[in-house]
Order: C-alpha cells, then sequence, then structure tokens
C-alpha cells in the first residue's frame, strides 16, 4: 500500500505538469466576402494597430475560386497588417497585402475585453462571393450542396482552412501544446445575394441558417456564438442602389439575429463612408472590428 502511495504521489506531479504545459486559445472564425476580405489602407493605420500582435495568431486560409485546390492553404502566424485584399499564401510562406480587414482592431479590442487569454483568427473569405449557388458568378458560392469547379466551392475552402488550422498542434511554436477553442464565427456577406434577383434575396435566410448550423456542427459547437455584419449601401449607382435586394437581405440577417438564440448583428455599417462604390474606408473597417468584439462580448457574457 505504502509503495502504491508512493507512486501516486510521483505520478500526480507528472499529470499536473502535463495539464499546465497546455495552452488554451480561445479561436474565432471570419468569414464572408469582400468586405470582410478588407479593403482599408495599411497606411491609415493608427499606431496601436499598426503593428505584430504579441499573443495574438492568425490562419489565413488562402483564397480562391471554385475548383481551385489552393484554396485554404495556410499557416499560423502572429497577428499583423497584410491580412486584407491581396493576401496570398501558399501554405509555407505569407505573401502580406498593403491591406487590412477587421481582425486588427476586433483582435485588440478582444485582447482588451479578455486580457489574461490568448486568442487566435482563422479567416477564409472571397471577394464577390455569394452563398446561393445562382449567385456565385465568377466568384464562387458558400452553398454547402453546390457541386463548384470538380466538386470544389467556398463551403469545401472553408472546411480546408479549418482542417488545416486545426490540426496544428502548437500554433506560436513554443513547445507547448495548444488547446484550441472554438469562440466565435464572425460573418459579413449578402451583398452578392442582394443584387442578383429578388428570388435569391429572399432565400437569404434560410441559406444563411444553414450555413452558419452548418459551421457550428464543423466547429463542433452547437450553440456557438455568431455576429453578422450588416450590409450597408453606398448607394452609388445610376439607379440609386447598389444591392438592388439588398433590403431583403438586410431583413433577413434581421431576422436571424432575433431568432437565432445565440447571434447578434452590428448595424453601425449604415454609418461608414466608402473607399468605392462597394467597401467601406479604413476608417469604417477599424470601427468595424471593434463592434464584432462588443457584440460577441455580450453573447459570451450571456
Amino acid at each position: 500500500m505504502k509503495n502504491l502511495f508512493l507512486a501516486v504521489l510521483f505520478v500526480l506531479p507528472i499529470t499536473l505538469f502535463a495539464q499546465k504545459a497546455k495552452d488554451t486559445i480561445r479561436v474565432f472564425y471570419l468569414g464572408g466576402q469582400s468586405n470582410m476580405e478588407g479593403f482599408g489602407y495599411n497606411k491609415d493605420l493608427p499606431k496601436e494597430l499598426n503593428k505584430e500582435f504579441k499573443d495574438i495568431f492568425i490562419f489565413h486560409g488562402n483564397s480562391a475560386v471554385d475548383g481551385d485546390t489552393s484554396g485554404g492553404l495556410g499557416y499560423w502566424d502572429n497577428l499583423k497588417p497584410g491580412h486584407g485584399i491581396g493576401f496570398q499564401t501558399d501554405g509555407k510562406n505569407n505573401q502580406l497585402s498593403d491591406r487590412f480587414g477587421i481582425e486588427l482592431s476586433f483582435a485588440k479590442r478582444m485582447q482588451e475585453l479578455y486580457p489574461n487569454d490568448k486568442i487566435a483568427l482563422i479567416k477564409y473569405s472571397r471577394n464577390g462571393s455569394g452563398i446561393d449557388s445562382l449567385a456565385a458568378g465568377s466568384f464562387g458560392s458558400w452553398e454547402a450542396d453546390f457541386n463548384g469547379k470538380g466538386g470544389i466551392n467556398q463551403y469545401d475552402h472553408y472546411l480546408t482552412t479549418i482542417k488545416n488550422a486545426l490540426k496544428v498542434k502548437d500554433i506560436n511554436n513554443d513547445g507547448k501544446e495548444d488547446v484550441l477553442v472554438p469562440s466565435g464565427i464572425l460573418w459579413m456577406q449578402g451583398e452578392s445575394d442582394g443584387d442578383k434577383t429578388e428570388a435569391i434575396a429572399l432565400r437569404y435566410y434560410d441559406n444563411l441558417k444553414r450555413l452558419m448550423d452548418l459551421m457550428r456542427a464543423s466547429l463542433l459547437t452547437d450553440d456557438l456564438p455568431v455576429v453578422i455584419g450588416k450590409i450597408s449601401d453606398s448607394f452609388n449607382d445610376a439607379d440609386g442602389k447598389v444591392w438592388d435586394y439588398g433590403d431583403l437581405v438586410q431583413y433577413a440577417q434581421e431576422k436571424f439575429a432575433r431568432t437565432d438564440g445565440n447571434a447578434a448583428i452590428v448595424r453601425t455599417t449604415k454609418f461608414y463612408n466608402y473607399s468605392d462604390k462597394w467597401h467601406y474606408d479604413s476608417a469604417g473597417f477599424i470601427d468595424f472590428g471593434k463592434q464584432f468584439a462588443e457584440e460577441l462580448s455580450k453573447l459570451t457574457e450571456k
């Protein structure tokens, strides 16, 4: 009995040490189309965002059209500017761009709200992409059942991104195993489903709900918080509206946030200025990231 007792005393510290040696990291998925991809200019960033962030990591899946097998390639790195439109990666080297999206201000605000937590971002977005396959055009579709080119669509690229990101056991290369805890989905998309036909726009709620359910399932968390960015319109078009059926998509987004039970919506987009007829300016993207963090923290604390 004495020997057994000594053995337990010997094994227990080793077990506790092994548990302490793991890092728990909150991971958030950022997805959608161009206003998630990011059109802010790095040159416009304030000093507190124009830097490499400590204890914040990003896996940015390579953005690709349907059928392209490079979609979702990537690797973990410290968050810094350059993860906007034009970013590319072959899974071994990141080619940063001169643009940024919501990731910088979102991460900064989350770090302020949860100063004792390590934070990781998984990003995959595609400029111009729609959920409905009839809204895909040449950009791509997030509809899970859509075959796409060679059977590969944007949802497949999302799954590849998640798989590649989560299979890494030490994302910060500090010698400790990392436990990545899915903590939220940030989704900014809907413009491409709002500028084709009324029928496509009317399907947006069902398409959005199914996609969020599938993403939650893929992250093994049925009640994972989801924050939707509400689409807005610059009204910089000949007929006065860039997204002809955008009001129907907005209604669907509001309905999802109201009925889901663990979802919220960012509405400040209607106040943002634009750098062109489709995309917010740098100040808009900075505020947008902060608002995503604020809404997500409310869901987390419910």
